[in-house]
């Protein structure tokens, strides 16, 4: 296969990546756009013998944070973000949940959410989101971690607390 063949079989997983780091389409899309264009400009950048995903998804990630940068009005870490008021189909528990895990996962940390992104849904090694962000395999671990902590306290937080079987019969005495 070719270099262009192989960057178009990544789009899918780059575009993938991009909603979850944007939750706007048509800003992923774009973002995904530019990043194909700067790999097929830049392709003599790339190593051959490297990792042609982890390659598509620095870029991506580093156009994202320059975009980020660019318009300091745009904070996706904001609790009255517009994924805040996504409403998921009356009748459908499942996308309830999905819809709290999502606005947990904006509640994150930028740098947890990476992580967590490329980690849990990229299914990323370590070493390749090491490579990815630009930090020690450490650092990625760490970061990890912690997300996982941090959606699981929220987790915890924000179910229904529910008494244990001991505290009902307490509460029944």
């Amino acid at each position: 296969m070719s270099f262009e063949a192989d960057v178009v079989a990544w789009l899918p997983q780059l575009r993938r990546y991009a909603r979850a780091l944007t939750r706007d389409a048509a800003w992923a899309d774009d973002l995904v756009q530019d990043t194909a264009e700067r790999a097929l400009t830049r392709v003599r950048a790339f190593r051959p013998d490297s990792n042609l995903r982890a390659w598509l998804l620095t870029i991506l990630r580093h156009i994202y944070l320059d975009q980020l940068r660019a318009h300091r009005e745009i904070a996706l870490d904001d609790e009255h973000g517009p994924w805040q008021a996504l409403e998921a189909p009356s009748g459908q528990v499942d996308s309830l949940v999905l819809r709290d895990v999502q606005r947990m996962l904006y509640r994150l940390p930028l740098e947890q959410r990476e992580v967590l992104l490329l980690v849990c849904v990229e299914e990323l090694s370590y070493q390749e989101a090491a490579s990815v962000l630009g930090v020690p395999l450490g650092t990625v671990m760490s970061r990890l971690s912690r997300a996982r902590e941090q959606m699981r306290s929220m987790l915890v937080e924000g179910a229904p607390r529910r008494p244990t079987n001991l505290q009902a019969v307490r509460n029944t005495k």
